[in-house]
């Protein structure tokens, strides 16, 4: 029972306020990286050293396809404005819910304080003291309550749930299954976790930056040596 209770904790992570990503399934592993690449040559396994080297090898010269029989399946819980960055990267499978079939909860993302616009990275935010975060987020309180409540009213007058969600805003939650494999999931973990990237979405990637490693040790190492190299 212990050991199953330390899996579900190492699978399960809370994001943000309300978020969460959850891995619910796994196929694959760094032997099968291995595999999937020396059968090109008719090889198998030669030892964990010398598999493990050419993991490393992979992915320095850019031989990648043999990640690509690895794949993990996601839950995850964010907000929409999040959703929508994180489904840019297509190579991936999702199923997202839907506000046609469901009621929309009374489930919004509330940041602990705003941030300024970043005059250099004109996409960006930086963290600001001149700002009046009582007064920002009692506006954003506000905005979210009236919204949610225009929601339910509309509702209530008989209008379709696909009609009323329109008074929502992207703050809300979303949730959806993602399945995708390691190649392209070390791309979304390189770009997502990156200083650049929005902070909420980084929360995100560095959760599943962790269950990258947990599951599959030897290309996390790889990559993240490869990495340093290329960024000292």
């Amino acid at each position: 029972m212990a050991d199953t209770t330390l899996k579900q904790k190492k699978d399960l992570h809370k994001v943000l306020d309300r978020g969460f990503v959850k891995l619910i399934d796994f196929m694959g592993g760094d032997q099968n990286a291995v595999d999937s690449a020396r059968v090109s040559f008719g090889s198998v396994s030669k030892g964990e050293a010398l598999d493990r080297k050419l993991i490393e090898y992979l992915l320095a010269n850019g031989h990648l396809s043999p990640f690509e029989h690895s794949v993990f399946q996601f839950h995850v819980k964010c907000p929409i404005f999040v959703a929508r960055q994180w489904m840019r990267h297509r190579i991936a499978s999702y199923n997202e819910i839907s506000a046609r079939y469901t009621k929309v909860q009374d489930e919004f993302y509330f940041p602990e304080a705003f941030r300024a616009q970043d005059n250099i990275n004109r996409q960006g935010s930086v963290r600001s003291c001149g700002l009046d975060q009582e007064k920002m987020l009692a506006v954003y309180d506000k905005a979210i309550k009236s919204s949610y409540a225009a929601y339910q009213e509309l509702i209530e007058a008989g209008a379709a749930r696909e009609m009323a969600r329109l008074v929502l805003p992207v703050a809300q939650y979303t949730q959806f299954h993602w399945t995708i494999n390691a190649r392209s999931l070390l791309n979304f973990i390189s770009l997502r976790a990156d200083a650049h990237a929005q902070y909420e979405i980084r929360q995100y990637a560095d959760a599943i930056q962790e269950m990258f490693c947990e599951k599959m040790p030897w290309t996390w190492k790889a990559y993240a040596k490869l990495n340093a190299k290329k960024h000292p």
